[in-house]
């Protein structure tokens, strides 16, 4: 038994197959049945494409392939990687978040993300006179999976998780998972598809969780840390030259510094001297706690299988 005094285990993702199936939420476990059945129902109706994935041609009337072509996934092997990793990253997430914020999440970044491609897509076209660029059908749920790991990032930055063979950081996660993605595309042609999707889910997911997500505990929008600034997704050397570049951007989306409360005083949102630090620390400390929490049930349902099978033996 652990002794209060002791140091608590370095956290990490639970590993075994008894955890491994369990303590996923019901608002991720409905999404993926929803990945699921819109990939069958492609499957069944090919013609479904056209109304259901983001064709930036269609987009106008069909605006509401801004919303489902997210949730539309082309191959087995994309909707497998997606529905596992929206049940992992959620396990993660929801408790520290709660339902209500992370379906909020998952849709703003899906939406966000998708009116981004959009744009993108039609610049491509006015740029280069290539109709590709219109009518190919852009879909995947891999912006909303990048923007998960932005949120694992701010959450639990510094500790380790269990990649496979691989132990890593969480704060870098969603960097290698980019620069992964840029190599990738220059070698595999059909990835170039994805890789917009991918970049725009970190970008748009890091707005929205570093200007507009209503924190709780303060009652205020946004996360001011340094440990969560733009530049902090880079080396450290390239961030003196990134960081006058992401103030430019700050400003646009902050405007004054100053705001009023509910009493018509002004509140200064420059952070006070260290206030960004204990923010940091409180955010790192839920996530802790909450995977500690998984890791003691793990350790009780281990123990409770062995006193069922020691039982079993002694009345054998």
């Amino acid at each position: 038994m652990m002794s209060s005094s002791s140091p608590p285990p370095p956290p990490s993702i639970p590993s075994g197959g008894g955890s491994l199936f369990r303590g996923y939420t019901k608002l991720c476990k409905g999404i993926a049945v929803i990945l699921l059945l819109v990939h069958l129902l492609i499957q069944l109706f090919p013609s479904a494409v056209t109304y259901l994935a983001l064709v930036p041609g269609r987009t106008i009337p069909f605006a509401w392939n801004l919303i489902t072509g997210g949730y539309v996934e082309l191959t087995i092997p994309g909707v497998i990687i997606s529905i596992i990793g929206l049940l992992l990253f959620g396990k993660l997430l929801e408790p520290l978040w709660g339902s209500k914020e992370l379906s909020k999440f998952i849709f703003v970044v899906n939406f966000a993300t998708s009116v981004c491609v959009f744009i993108t897509a039609i610049a491509l076209y006015y740029t280069t006179q290539e109709e590709s660029y219109l009518y190919a059908p852009l879909s995947g749920f891999y912006g909303v999976l990048t923007g998960l790991l932005v949120g694992i990032k701010q959450l639990m930055s510094e500790q380790e998780l269990n990649l496979f063979v691989l132990k890593i950081k969480a704060k870098w996660i969603p960097s290698l998972v980019a620069l992964i993605s840029v190599i990738v595309s220059f070698f595999v042609k059909e990835f170039v598809s994805y890789l917009p999707v991918i970049l725009f889910g970190i970008y748009m997911s890091w707005i929205y969780l570093r200007y507009f997500q209503r924190r709780l505990e303060t009652g205020l929008k946004g996360d001011p840390s340094d440990e969560f600034s733009f530049s902090s997704f880079f080396p450290e050397f390239l961030r003196p030259v990134l960081d006058p570049i992401a103030s430019i951007f700050h400003r646009l989306l902050c405007g004054r510094s100053e705001r009023a409360d509910g009493r018509g005083q002004t509140l200064d949102t420059t952070p006070l001297p260290g206030s960004d630090s204990i923010e940091a620390n409180r955010r790192r400390e839920r996530g802790q706690r909450a995977l500690e929490q998984r890791l003691a049930e793990k350790l009780a349902a281990v123990k409770s299988s062995e006193g069922t099978s020691q039982d079993a033996s002694d009345k054998v």
